[in-house]
C-alpha cells in the first residue's frame, strides 16, 4: 500500500507512516481489535444504581444500554447487568411488602 500524503510505499499494518509520520487510514486499523472503546457512563452509573436505588438504577441502565447501541461504545454489558439486578431487586421489595401487608392483615 501506499501512503496517502507522500506517496511512498509502506506496510498494509501501518498505523502511521514511516516516512512523513502521518495517520494511515485503512480498513485493517478501523477493525483494531485491540483499540480502546469509551465506556458508557451511563452505564456504569445504572448498574451502581441498580444496587442503591433499583428504580434509578433501571432508567440510567435503560438509557446507557440505548446510548451504547446508537453511539458504538463499550458498557453495554453493564448496563444490561444493571437492568437485571434493579429489575430482580424491585421484585423482592414487591414481594417483601405483599408478605408484609398480608401478616399485618392477618394480625388485625
Amino acid at each position: 500500500m501506499f501512503c496517502k500524503n507522500c506517496g511512498k510505499e509502506i506496510s498494509d499494518n501501518a498505523y502511521v507512516c514511516p516516512n512523513c509520520g502521518v495517520k494511515v487510514e485503512n480498513d485493517a486499523n478501523e477493525k483494531n481489535p485491540l483499540a480502546e472503546k469509551r465506556t458508557n457512563p451511563l452505564a456504569i452509573v445504572g448498574f451502581v444504581l441498580a444496587f442503591l436505588i433499583p428504580i434509578a438504577g433501571l432508567i440510567c441502565s435503560i438509557i446507557g444500554k440505548k446510548q451504547c447501541a446508537e453511539r458504538n461504545e463499550g458498557g453495554a454489558g453493564l448496563a444490561l447487568a444493571g437492568l437485571i439486578i434493579s429489575i430482580v431487586e424491585m421484585c423482592i421489595v414487591l414481594l417483601y411488602i405483599i408478605i408484609v401487608v398480608a401478616v399485618v392483615g392477618a394480625l388485625v
